[in-house]
């Protein structure tokens, strides 16, 4: 592995590239941070594909993508004479040591749950109203139901046991099912949304990332709906002719076939 002297070589070179890039290259030069935003949001996306898939090559250069987007935009805060990296940089390392008082302070913490409700009086006492207050409005739906839900336990809103949230999974679906018999749309999108939440929840307590766990169920299935389109045709079959019963054949081959 690399030396500290050759880790700052290395990040010192990816500053001075990005200098010349913002004077010399005409797409570079052309950015702001509105212009990158939907970009960044896309390589974060690449790097969660990479770690589900446990590909070391593909995260470092994804991690790459990512680090340069950081200096990127701390190069437009600088022309813009707001911030620089070094500011980026002094920022995080200053909140990372005010909240954790159990290694640069006198706390003692036993355990990891205890260093969150911590992080979370922390953040409230530097003057945030609401715990909820850092969770991103434009997070995906299910990621943001998870991190709140993360939040609130933080400060003790919680379930002492796994038992009572399955519970309360159980009495969701049954209010669910009751609101379908009625047939109320409004209701049984509400009910349907309870019904998401408590599982995200009850995920959180059997230690699922609820949100890896679903990915993994998208990527199976596109590997066998595609073993399937694959396998139907080289027999040329289409899978528009073909019934239930033919493609579930197919189905239940690329179960097998990717066991």
């Amino acid at each position: 592995m690399n030396t500290k002297e050759q880790k700052i070589k290395a990040f010192t070179r990816l500053l001075d590239i990005m200098d010349d890039l913002r004077e010399k290259c005409p797409w570079d030069k052309k950015q702001t941070l509105q212009s990158l935003r939907h970009l960044t949001i896309e390589e974060t996306y690449e790097l969660g594909d990479a770690i589900l898939d446990n590909d070391l090559e593909e995260i470092k250069k994804e991690l790459g993508d990512l680090l340069l987007h950081i200096v990127f935009y701390s190069k437009i805060g600088s022309e813009k004479k707001s911030f620089d990296i070094a500011d980026v940089a002094n920022a995080i390392s200053d909140k990372l040591i005010h909240r954790h008082p159990h290694i640069y302070g006198d706390v003692t913490v036993k355990d990891e749950e205890e260093v969150k409700r911590n992080w979370e009086q922390l953040k409230l006492k530097e003057g945030k109203s609401s715990v909820l207050e850092g969770v991103p409005k434009s997070l995906p739906a299910l990621v943001k139901a998870s991190r709140i839900q993360e939040k609130v336990a933080g400060v003790g809103f919680d379930w002492e046991k796994p038992e009572q949230v399955w519970e309360k999974v159980q009495e969701e679906l049954a209010e669910l099912n009751e609101e379908i018999k009625k047939g109320n749309t409004d209701r049984i999108e509400s009910e349907f949304g309870d019904v998401l939440f408590s599982m995200i929840n009850y995920a959180r307590f059997i230690k699922v990332n609820p949100e890896n766990a679903l990915e993994r169920t998208n990527k199976k299935f596109i590997q066998r709906f595609q073993y399937l389109e694959q396998e139907a045709k080289k027999e040329g079959k289409k899978l528009q002719e073909m019934s239930l019963a033919e493609m579930d054949t197919y189905w239940e081959k690329s179960k097998a076939f990717f066991k």
